[in-house]
């Protein structure tokens, strides 16, 4: 698609939130990750705008509490937080994310064996970051100034830890949100959509999950 579409623009206008709309012009007929693509023009978009703030990315299958955005805004270079999410099978919950002391992360929660070997055990939507990291690196010491993008070439489960690697050295340049991993404030449910209603305009090619509110 290379121009963006009606049905979105108009969510986002009705929304109330301050937002630029970006669309994403790479061919994706034969991509591996299409979101891989979509967050990198954002992330050039922030890199060539020099905005200021922090970067998240909100997963469409996912659910939050609203003391995330707020702990989000105290972040400083890169925060992080254990995120909830349901089993295969869906018959328990289980941890994904780090462990801490006070608000240092200490190791990670992680329960498949085959992303053992990942350096950070993250997932997506669970990480922030100051903007600046992408186009400031001299503030941040960053030993290069190639631009800091997602891959479409990793192993599939090594996405997050191979771009977080790109922001911070180690657990010792990581916050913790909220500190002390003291709440559940990120939960990753995989629920069914059935019955969900989709504007006519989008094309979608599988079974989206749902995102509930929060009531």
């Amino acid at each position: 698609m290379n121009a963006a579409s009606m049905e979105t623009a108009d969510i986002l206008r009705k929304s109330g939130a301050v937002y630029r709309h970006l669309v994403c012009k790479k061919n994706m007929t034969n991509v591996k990750d299409r979101g891989v693509h979509q967050r990198n023009t954002a992330l050039e978009h922030i890199e060539l705008h020099r905005l200021d703030g922090i970067v998240y990315f909100a997963d469409d299958d996912n659910i939050y509490s609203m003391e995330l955005f707020e702990n989000l805004r105290q972040i400083s270079r890169f925060g992080t937080w254990p995120i909830a999410m349901l089993a295969p099978f869906k018959n328990k919950a289980i941890l994904e994310g780090p462990v801490c002391n006070g608000s240092q992360v200490t190791g990670w929660h992680t329960n498949e064996k085959s992303k053992r070997l990942r350096r950070f055990h993250v997932d997506m939507s669970g990480f922030a970051f100051n903007s600046t990291i992408l186009w400031d690196p001299k503030r941040w010491r960053r030993p290069t100034w190639d631009p800091i993008r997602q891959l479409d070439t990793v192993k599939e489960g090594f996405q997050e830890t191979t771009f977080i690697e790109q922001l911070v050295e180690d657990e010792s340049q990581m916050e913790v949100v909220p500190p002390t991993c003291s709440r559940i404030i990120n939960w990753h449910l995989h629920l069914d959509s059935q019955g969900l209603y989709y504007p006519k305009g989008w094309l979608l090619q599988k079974k989206l999950d749902a995102v509930l509110p929060i009531k």
